[in-house]
């Protein structure tokens, strides 16, 4: 399995996703500072790694603390990182955690408490592993036994702490034995589908087919997909689904064609205080993203860019939510409070509220 990011003696080390799939370097870091800048530099993405992340940077911070101030500064440590990326929700549900953690362990010295944070930190990333593994298993059994699934940027093992959201769907597919083969789209303008996907498929032996984004249409057209399956950085309570920029797109054209269009979602990215995917925040990224290619300019200099990094499925084209928990179907504003449970909600709920 990839090892996206660990906690290894009281530093968090990361494979610098930016560098794929050209070469394999790892990051190390021993600053709450250092994270906050790995995660909104892209060194590290997908919502659930990027989670696991921010929990991570929070035991780090609280290494670098002093006794007497550890916790009051806790909280300017898990401020430092909430700014990092604002759409991913599993960012504010990882710190949240940690912060529930350091405000019932009141009774802790600062080296229990330490030491308390950064078992959390690491839970974090184990539950988040066997998360997946069981999305993977609900998931699975909606794939058809032989086809082509198509998947838009990069919900793989690299996105979460192992073994992937909607890869992990197909991984475990495949694993029971169906015979499915992949279409990863390119994903402009950060190419997560051909830098990221293509080499977690190929390095799995999974069949996998490279296309362009604007080839989706066409291949749809000609009968060459059977099912669409994608991530989620942040799902409302209707089921309006925030995902990488370009996935509506794909969710369009899945319903003109009748093709299922499946979103894989760990519990913690669904945002039940979030109404409708309009109240999503949607993150505006550097132009020269879109401007350039490995460093190379692509387009004239001065041009006006717009580079939103994500956009919103509505929940009418979504054919089924997939959790750890189970699949959750239209109404999906009754199927996800149940999945979640009423303690979730209402946790939340006190969270929101104390913000």
């Amino acid at each position: 399995m990839i090892r996206t990011i660990e906690w290894r003696r009281g530093r968090v080390v990361m494979i610098d996703q930016r560098l794929l799939p050209s070469r394999e370097v790892y990051r190390v870091y021993d600053d709450y500072r250092q994270v906050a800048a790995a995660i909104r530099d892209m060194v590290i993405r997908g919502a659930p790694a990027i989670g696991v992340a921010a929990a991570m940077g929070v035991a780090l911070g609280a290494r670098q603390l002093s006794d007497r101030g550890l916790r009051s500064g806790l909280e300017r440590v898990c401020r430092t990182l909430l700014g990092a990326r604002p759409t991913a929700v599993n960012l504010a549900w990882a710190v949240e955690r940690m912060r529930r953690v350091a405000r019932e362990e009141d009774g802790l010295d600062a080296p229990a408490l330490r030491a308390r944070l950064e078992r959390e930190a690491v839970a974090i990333h184990d539950e988040d592993v066997a998360v997946n593994r069981a999305l993977g298993r609900h998931g699975a059994v909606l794939l058809p036994d032989e086809g082509t699934v198509l998947t838009y940027c990069n919900a793989g093992a690299l996105a979460t702490a192992g073994y992937g959201t909607a890869l992990g769907v197909i991984r475990r597919a495949r694993e029971i034995g169906k015979r499915i083969a992949v279409v990863a789209c390119e994903t402009r303008p950060f190419l997560q589908g051909s830098r990221l996907t293509a080499w977690e498929l190929m390095r799995d032996h999974i069949p996998c087919t490279l296309i362009t984004d604007n080839m989706v249409g066409s291949l749809m057209q000609r009968g060459g997909i059977d099912a669409v399956i994608v991530g989620t950085d942040r799902t409302a309570a209707n089921g309006d689904v925030a995902n990488k920029i370009g996935t509506y797109t794909v969710a369009a054209l899945a319903a003109r064609h009748r093709v299922p269009f499946y979103v894989a979602a760990p519990t913690s990215s669904i945002d039940l205080d979030t109404l409708r995917g309009g109240d999503i925040p949607i993150e505006q990224r550097n132009p020269a993203e879109v401007t350039e290619i490995s460093g190379k300019i692509v387009a004239p200099r001065g041009v006006r860019v717009l580079n939103p990094a994500f956009d919103v499925t509505p929940a009418r084209l979504v054919s089924a939510i997939i959790t750890e928990r189970g699949v959750a179907r239209r109404p999906y504003r009754r199927s996800l409070a149940r999945l979640l449970g009423p303690e979730t909600a209402a946790r939340r709920r006190r969270v929101r509220s104390a913000e």
